[in-house]
């Protein structure tokens, strides 16, 4: 019984020493990589609470004009975008994307010698044409149906009203 006491007084103080030296090495945490590359994804881009709501930006679409038809199918922050139709038929699909938020992508039109309405166009694949707008809107139409050709795309891209969208803040 003595020994037992006498080993308890002997031990208690090491276990706390122990206990106080384990909590006091663990205790800044390092940020790991992925904590790392959220917090440069913050400081090098731009929130998306500074886009601007994709239902501000139906007003700068074309208007429906002769057979064709269009018909708005998504808005959400910073994007827009309406089906355009002939005879009832989805013939083309237009978007706006307000690209503050990932600047990088307007590098694509860096090289760009071809403009529609005086901004930097670009082709993207067979069935896309889109054009930078005040390096901030990407204004897009993607063909769906052969019959919507590129030259097709390119004069829906001119009805857009590109110099509103260019002021828009």
């Amino acid at each position: 019984m003595i020994y037992s006491r006498r080993l308890a007084k002997i031990l208690a103080p090491i276990f706390i020493c122990l206990l106080l030296l384990t909590s006091a090495c663990g205790g800044a945490k390092q940020p790991s990589r992925f904590d790392q590359a959220q917090q440069q994804s913050k400081t090098e881009r731009p929130s998306q609470a500074q886009q601007v709501s994709g239902g501000s930006l139906n007003k700068y679409f074309p208007s429906s004009s002769g057979d064709f038809k269009l018909n708005y199918a998504q808005e959400k922050k910073g994007f827009a975008q309406a089906s355009l139709k002939k005879g009832g038929k989805e013939v083309a699909v237009m978007s706006i994307n307000d690209i503050s938020a990932s600047p990088a992508a307007a590098n694509k039109f860096q090289n760009s010698s071809k403009k529609i309405g005086g901004y930097p166009a670009v082709e993207q694949g067979k069935t896309t044409t889109a054009v930078l707008v005040d390096n901030r809107f990407q204004v897009k139409a993607q063909s769906k149906d052969p019959s919507f050709t590129p030259s097709d795309r390119e004069a829906w891209l001119q009805k857009f009203n590109l110099s509103g969208l260019s002021s828009l803040k």
